[in-house]
């Protein structure tokens, strides 16, 4: 076996599905919409047929049940980096983020918490609008120069979970 042949065999090309929570791209949407930190699903190494994309924040500070870290496997992984999914490519149409100030413009006589409890509404139902509408399969970035088995991004099934 080449070097060509063992990168490629242990590369991003060789995966062919990734496994996501629903809740994971709707909390991962939800954040990289509502702040200025972008906060992805990653795929670490070493890679495999099947992977699972977890949430990862790119951002300064830490958000509870957001992994931040390197990650476990990354130590064995080599000259391999982690791959970084934006969440708006595992949703078929993203959807509006409900604003405060539109449900406000919407229940103009209502009280503060008649307008605080329709806004959580909205929130839930974009929410359940969101893992409900994750895409069947992504291009995912495999990175590299070509040499490594990387470059040109590859398709992969997305198996959703939840």
């Amino acid at each position: 076996m080449t070097d060509g042949d063992r990168s490629a065999s242990t590369g991003p090309t060789r995966i062919r599905s990734i496994a996501v929570h629903r809740d994971d791209v709707a909390t991962a949407l939800e954040a990289t919409l509502r702040s200025d930190r972008e906060v992805v699903l990653r795929v670490t190494p070493p890679f495999s047929g099947r992977m699972r994309a977890r949430l990862h924040s790119l951002g300064a500070g830490a958000t509870a049940g957001v992994d931040t870290e390197a990650g476990e496997g990354d130590e064995t992984a080599g000259d391999a980096d982690p791959i970084h999914i934006d969440p708006r490519a595992l949703v078929s149409g993203v959807p509006a983020y409900p604003e405060v100030d539109e449900t406000m413009a919407n229940n103009p006589d209502a009280d503060v918490e008649t307008r605080r409890e329709r806004h959580t509404a909205a929130v839930e139902s974009w929410r359940e609008a969101v893992r409900g509408s994750v895409v069947d399969s992504v291009a995912l970035d495999a990175g590299g120069d070509g040499d490594n088995g990387g470059g040109a991004p590859i398709e992969v099934d997305v198996a959703a979970l939840g």
